[in-house]
């Protein structure tokens, strides 16, 4: 026994014999031992030493003499007792052998091998037998252990030479007795007094003694391991593992600590200083083991490093470590203080070598902040957005349950305590291993979501580690980005909006939730799906508390929507499905609200209940899009139309089909199936893979699959039906016979697209209620939801077109009574409906008079209009509505008076629709108010305030006036029959609206307007010449002066001018009703300050260049001349000719425009040019010099100069990609109208051997070219700084070249040298302010949209047509469904020079038609050789073909003689361009 002990304990024995003059003697006398060959019966033995037992726990410790105990103790100890083989028999002198340590103590009276039996026989069978709380002698197991534990004679087993394998014996015994089943047959648990007094018993033993085995340690340690139930602990070896328990079965789940894991954590925390040395030595061994690795390989046993040979595996060594980290994170949860000397080694492996070993370690370190134990994190809470009621308002599938095993807890806050150690691991998201980063990613996203193990974070560290987080979010390597998503993943939603949304919202740049939306383009398939499902599910659950009027939420989560839908600008197959199934499976789930069979009686309410709630989601969904995300949910549900008709044709011909047994036609069938999947799979990833599963579905031949999705494409299909439809054909689709996941994806997410899920029949009222009551403040989303759908689904309203008539009807305006606010969009639908459907809209004379008290009456004007056109379009008796119509607007009409532009709005739809139904001279009548009274009124154009904006969101009341007079013109107009002359009647509208649009919105003998006026009415103007010119008959009285005048609308001063003017120029030409001359403008856009403008005409004008490619049609590269003439009549020209008199200055002006107009041939090219037409451009840029200008003849030289300058610019252009032309080897014919042919051949001959472009401006255009190729500047974020540290190199080698059926590879020339500040080109500040030579690698493009603005659509027809081409358009027509411009490459790159094809066998494409928009091609053939020859290579030309083969820059020749022409054109008024610089910044 210790010397303390027993010191202390003689002490006291002193004490009592001086109080105590007497003792007790012990009286049993009866003998327990016997000599070999006679033993004592057991019964009688058991007797004996049941009395014994009894009295021997009768005498206090100091009350019997220790000398009448001698005999019995020796007694005890003689191995016949011992090692009984009755239980009962070693149980009683267990209890015997305990009572005579309590009362000889502080000395047992044996020796020390007596001791080591004794002990053997506690061990071995006293302790184990505890297990069984149903064994008839567990009172005197029980009471041996309580002997042992509150006396403290355990310590005896210290005095015992070498008892090392019997302390590692007895901690095994009793951590298997507490970590073991009950072994009674009754179930009986084991009482918690066992657990109590074991973890005294060895408790005791750890703190007195000297040392303790390596084994002890390790069976203490290995009971943390418990807490995984995946692990099987190495002290139960040859058992089968503990089995893996599913998180999701929360009955399974250990709701308090096990007994064996609270006995080593109590020992542990009662013995803190010994229990740190031992810990400290164990993981040692272990963690320097694993640690003496460097770079994979491991030092010798002597200390010497072996270079030559391979080293050993280090395989069973970092299982070691990893096991022993596993072991720290739980140590840390229960007794912190042990790990004291563990921590710094933890610093030392942040900072190692070896790859693995600090992964381990930044996951220990993050799990140890975080409080997870060896069990891992928490089950995460999955985000259902088909809850209802949502989670966001407290709903949840399943109440939460308390789990021991991986609840987060820390007893004490790391960061404080080893806040060096902390600071190591911070630094650790520098780290140049991407597996390291990602693991720091997932251990700081677990150190938020725990808020440091429950302890709490600083506010200002928390946000410090936010702000690395949302940098991880943009790193460089996609396994950062991934590891960052999945860690957001393991949020539930309070989670993400408390903590993750204290660092800013969706909208907030660089912050978490920001970065995270970011990764929807990310550039890998995997980090942008995980992304995207992510936000969908996040949004989904938010939707619930936004609806309720949570403005925090919808602060933080409301553009996920919009983000989302944004991904559809970059035009991948891929990111287009997925957003699909995002959209029916997360925003608005297919199973929203979840219907539950209604009781009798009930079905109606539920439904009705169901779809309002429904109804809610998407409204709410609606409302928070930005202006982009709304065009592509409306542009989706139009095309919805054309996919369903597409969708019956296809199974109509599966049908026929038959699954591939056909009678007859069979070739015919297949073909039409074969052109039907190949239209489908165009929408589609992995086409080929998407056609073999549309082949299979034709095979299998599923009747009933065909009409489930004829019911899911139905219009009166309501949304139940739907639903129950996709969910039985899910079903079957998966039960099929060699059906597999991507069988099933294909054929849902077809028939995703082609189903009335949003505008469908059951959300309807639900949608007219909203628009009417504005509940939830969602009126106006309401509105602009129901203009939609009479635009491209008006047949939804068959069923609600009755209801919404006699709603209307019912709160008709009067003098005294306004309309109410939602009359305008029902209005609307109505009007729409009427159109397409004439015979089921109500034609009772109550309706039709109520229309006209919205004519008269109705606000805004609109409102009238839309009267005009239900009453026009739905009664019988037309004319006798016209002529009503006509007197209520006509009579006693006075500018300013009474409800004026109601009128006005109501003659503008009249001269439109009902021009024949009225006498030429009512007509006559209404123009002479929209001229005389309006447009030409005085009193129509006040005097500009002081305060002037150039543009305001509302026009005012004059301004509006001024807008309906013109419409009314233009309409009259267009409503004459294509049999009646329209020469008189087209040329006053024409110069009128040319007027407009030359003098900037200003009238000649007019007081000037205020600028605001002049804007929008200068951008209507436009506007209607745009829409009148879609007509044949009037685009050919769109002269070319006109036309360019027309064109400069493009390079107006106003943003909103520009931008509604370039919109209704795309909208009309991707329908297809404008001539392809218009498409000449938009290549004016090369100087557009607006970057979203710019880039998405660039976006549009790629894709009409491939859809025009793919059909084999050379109108884009058609378009090049006329982009030279439009150019030749460009204002800036006049500069040139008024500000300059001295010929050096002219020159050097002219070479500063020539800088200019270089950008317009680099955006032209940049959107139509490829390696297989830029030969026919080439050589349509030298017809131009085979010609001259026909609209202003003395201007052809300009024409000249431009042809030269593009031709140089061609071959640059094909240098820097790295291209190779060839000779074109056909011919082409110049559009008449604007050329005409040269007068004879010594003029074609000058031409062709004149040099027009200055030599110095030669000399400029290779690095004029590169740096308009350059990509724009920006601001470099964290992620490009981090990828610009890790790139190691920009110019690869050049590689072989490969056979020409691969893509050829790119290289990379070397970097051009930089520009000193006075070498910059013109057109630098017209360029906006973005990195140079970097580009980012994580997002595919992040521009934005067109918006268009000063647009009213004021045809009967253009909504309808508006949905029908976006139905129709399948070969990319829709903005929306456009690529997205890639940023440039930070340098040139040059693709490898593919091997030219030979001439013999190289197929020219169609010469490039003339436009049929001028008068006619030109009366001589300007292709002719007689007449006007190929031009032959002038000197300039020469030195460019010389450089384009040496690649070096080409000296010009003195003397050479330029021709810069001064003189002014017929334009239009347009700001010169020093003032259009300032105008644009």
């Amino acid at each position: 026994m210790p010397a303390e002990t027993r010191t202390r304990q003689s002490g006291a024995v002193e004490m009592m014999e001086e109080e105590e003059e007497s003792v007790a003697t012990l009286q049993f006398s009866e003998a327990i031992a016997w000599r070999a060959g006679r033993p004592i019966a057991v019964a009688t033995l058991l007797q004996r030493l049941d009395s014994l037992t009894r009295e021997l726990q009768s005498y206090e410790q100091d009350g019997v003499d220790r000398d009448s105990l001698l005999g019995v103790a020796k007694d005890l100890a003689s191995p016949s007792l011992l090692s009984h083989k009755d239980r009962g028999v070693r149980a009683y002198a267990a209890c015997c052998l305990v009572d005579i340590f309590r009362l000889c103590a502080p000395d047992a009276p044996y020796t020390a091998t007596q001791l080591r039996d004794i002990f053997t026989l506690f061990v071995s069978t006293i302790f184990p037998a505890l297990s069984d709380p149903s064994n008839p002698y567990n009172g005197q197991h029980l009471f041996v252990l309580r002997s042992l534990a509150e006396v403290k004679s355990i310590v005896l087993l210290t005095d015992i030479p070498s008892s090392g394998n019997l302390i590692e014996n007895l901690f095994t015994a009793c951590f298997d007795v507490l970590s073991g089943p009950s072994k009674a047959d009754s179930g009986e648990e084991l009482s918690k007094n066992v657990e109590h007094h074991m973890t005294a018993v060895l408790a005791t033993l750890v703190d007195e003694s000297q040392s303790l085995p390596d084994g002890v340690i390790y069976t203490i340690l290995a009971q943390f391991l418990r807490a995984d139930p995946s692990v099987s602990l190495t002290a139960q070896k040859g058992k089968k593992p503990l089995p893996q328990i599913d998180p999701t079965q929360t009955t399974l789940l250990i709701k308090e600590a096990p007994p064996a894991y609270n006995m080593a954590k109590n020992i542990c925390n009662s013995c803190p200083d010994k229990m740190s040395r031992y810990v400290t030595r164990y993981f040692s061994s272990v963690m320097l083991d694993a640690a003496s690795f460097v770079d994979g390989r491991r030092k010798g046993r002597r200390g010497e490093d072996d270079e030559d040979e391979e080293p050993e595996t280090s395989e069973d060594d970092l299982q070691k470590s990893s096991k022993a980290h596993g072991m720290l994170r739980e140590l840390w949860r229960s007794t912190p203080s042990v790990l004291q000397d563990i921590v710094p080694q933890l610093e030392a492996e942040l900072s190692a070598e070896h790859l693995n070993i600090r992964i381990m370690a930044v996951e220990t370190v993050g799990d140890m902040i975080a409080g997870i134990g060896h069990a891992g994190p928490p089950h995460p809470t999955p985000l259902n957005p088909a809850a209802y009621p949502s989670q966001s308002l407290g709903g949840s599938d399943k109440p939460q349950v308390y789990n021991f095993l991986t609840t987060p807890s820390s007893p004490v806050s790391f960061i404080s305590r080893y806040h060096q150690t902390y600071q190591a691991f911070v630094q650790r998201r520098k780290d140049k291993s991407p597996l390291v980063r990602a693991a720091w990613c997932t251990a700081v996203g677990r150190i938020v979501q725990t808020s440091a193990g429950g302890v709490g974070l600083d506010p200002d560290e928390e946000q410090t580690l936010l702000k690395y987080f949302a940098e991880a979010l943009v790193d460089g390597d996609e396994k950062v980005r991934l590891s960052a998503v999945k860690a957001i993943e393991r949020f539930d939603f309070n989670g993400i909006l408390q903590k993750l949304g204290s660092n800013g919202g969706i909208g907030e740049p660089h912050s978490v939730l920001s970065n995270l939306a970011d990764r929807v383009k990310d550039r890998k398939h995997h980090v942008r799906t995980e992304a995207i499902r992510l936000l969908g599910n996040v949004w989904g659950v938010a939707a619930g508390a936004i609806a309720e009027g949570s403005e925090r939420v919808r602060t933080l989560l409301g553009q996920i929507p919009s983000r989302i839908l944004d991904t559809y600008y970059i035009n991948d197959a891929e990111i287009n499905a997925l957003v699909d199934h995002v959209l029916h499976e997360s925003l608005i789930p297919l199973g929203y609200p979840p219907i539950k069979k209604p009781a009798n009686g009930a079905a109606k309410g539920d439904e009705i209940n169901a779809d309002k709630i429904r109804t809610e989601r998407i409204l709410v969904m609606v409302r928070d899009l930005d202006q982009r995300a709304s065009v592509v949910l409306f542009a989706m549900q139009a095309k919805q139309n054309a996919n369903a008709n597409y969708m019956n044709i296809f199974l109509q011909k599966c049908e026929l089909y038959n699954g591939g047994v056909v009678d007859s036609g069979e070739e015919e069938i297949v073909a039409h199936l074969g052109k039907l999947i190949h239209h489908f799979t165009k929408t589609l990833p992995e086409p080929s893979r998407a056609a073999e599963d549309l082949w299979k579905f034709a095979k299998m031949h599923d009747r009933r699959s065909y009409q489930l999705i004829r019911f899911c494409t139905a219009v009166d299909s309501d949304y139940r039906k739907v639903q129950k439809a996709i969910k039985e054909l899910t079903r079957r689709v998966e039960e099929t016979a060699g059906g597999t996941a991507t069988f099933v994806q294909t054929i849902l997410i077809l028939v995703y697209r082609c189903s009335v899920l949003f505008y469908n029949r059951s959300h309807i009222p639900a949608i007219i209620e909203y628009s009417r009551t504005d509940e939830q403040g969602l009126g106006k989303t309401a509105h602009s939801v129901l203009k939609e759908i009479s635009k491209s689904k008006s047949e939804v309203f068959k069923a609600h077109i009755q209801d919404l008539c006699k709603s209307l009807a019912a709160e008709a305006p009067s003098a005294k009574k306004p309309a109410t606010p939602g009359a305008l969009s029902d209005l609307k639908a109505c009007a729409s409906f009427a159109q397409r459907f004439p015979a089921d809209t109500p034609k009772d004379r109550k309706f039709l008079q109520a229309m006209l008290a919205y004519i008269e009456h109705g606000s805004p004007p609109k409102a009238a209009k839309y009267a005009v056109r239900i009453v026009l379009t739905a009664a019988d008796r037309k004319e006798m509505y016209a002529k009503d119509v006509y007197s209520l607007c006509m009579d006693n009409f006075e500018y300013g008076a009474g409800n004026y532009l109601a009128r006005l709005a109501a003659l503008s739809q009249l001269m439109l629709l009902a021009s024949p139904l009225l006498n030429p001279s009512e007509c006559d009548s209404v123009i002479d108010v929209a001229i005389e009274k309006v447009l030409t009124n005085p009193d129509a154009s006040p005097a500009a305030e002081d305060a002037d904006p150039e543009w305001t969101d509302e026009p005012d009341e004059h301004c509006e006036a001024k807008m309906w007079a013109l419409k009314l013109s233009a309409n009259r107009l267009r409503s004459f029959q294509e049999k009646d002359p329209i020469d008189e009647a087209s040329r006053p509208v024409f110069r009128f609206l040319n007027t407009l649009v030359q003098k900037g919105g200003n009238l000649p003998r007019l007081p000037e307007a205020p600028k605001a006026h002049g804007s929008r009415l200068r951008l209507l103007a436009a506007q209607l010449l745009l829409k009148i010119c879609r007509e044949e008959r009037f685009n050919h009285r769109l002269s070319p002066t006109a036309f360019n005048n027309l064109a400069t609308v493009t390079m107006d001063t106003n943003e909103h001018v520009r931008a509604g003017f370039v919109n209704k120029l795309m909208k009309y030409l991707g329908q297809g009703k404008l001539a392809k001359r218009f498409y000449t403008p938009l290549f004016l856009l090369a100087h557009e300050p607006r970057a979203f403008l710019q880039s998405s005409a660039l976006t549009w004008l790629k894709s009409r260049s491939l859809a025009f490619a793919a059909a084999k049609d050379t109108t884009m590269e058609a378009l090049f001349p006329r982009l030279l003439s439009l150019l030749a009549h460009h204002p800036d020209w006049d500069v040139i000719a008024e500000n300059q008199t001295d010929e050096e200055e002219r020159t050097a002006e002219l070479i500063a425009t020539m800088r200019e107009f270089v950008q317009y041939i680099v955006f032209y090219l940049k959107c139509v040019a490829s390696a297989n037409n830029l030969s026919l451009v080439f050589h349509v840029a030298q017809k131009v010099k085979s010609v001259q200008d026909a609209i202003n003849p003395a201007l052809s030289d300009r024409l000249y100069l431009l042809s030269e300058l593009a031709q140089e610019v061609i071959r640059r252009y094909e240098e820097i990609l790295g291209w190779s032309m060839q000779a074109w080897p056909g011919k082409v014919s110049m559009p008449g109208g604007i050329f005409q042919a040269l007068r004879d051949h010594d003029r074609a001959q000058e031409v062709a051997t004149r040099q027009y472009v200055p030599s110095e401006l030669v000399d400029q255009l290779d690095e004029l070219v590169r740096a308009t190729l350059r990509p724009k500047k920006r601001k470099l974020d964290a992620s490009d700084r981090s990828a610009k540290k890790r790139k190691t190199t920009t110019t690869p080698a050049r590689v072989k070249a490969q056979p020409s059926a691969r893509k050829p590879k790119r290289v990379r020339t070397p970097k051009p040298k930089k520009r000193r500040e006075g070498d910059e080109p013109s057109s630098e500040p017209r360029r906006s302010v973005r990195a140079k030579g970097r580009k980012s690698y994580v997002e595919i493009s992040d521009e934005e949209s067109v918006t268009a603005e000063g647009e009213d659509e004021s045809d009967e027809s253009e909504a309808q047509s508006d949905a029908e081409s976006g139905a129709a358009n399948s070969d990319g027509d829709e903005e929306i469904s456009e690529a997205e411009e890639p940023e440039e490459p930070a340098e040139p790159v040059v693709e490898k020079k593919t091997k030219p094809i030979p001439k013999s066998t190289k197929k020219p494409a169609p010469p490039p038609a003339a436009d049929d928009s001028d008068t006619s091609d030109l009366s001589e053939p300007v292709d002719s050789d007689e007449e006007s020859p190929e031009p032959v290579s002038s000197p300039i030309q020469k030195r460019g073909a010389a450089k384009a083969r040496s690649g070096s820059a080409a000296k010009g020749k003195n003397g050479i003689k330029t021709v810069p022409v001064l003189s002014s054109s017929p334009v239009a008024t347009t700001p010169a361009r020093a003032t259009r610089r300032s105008a644009r910044g």
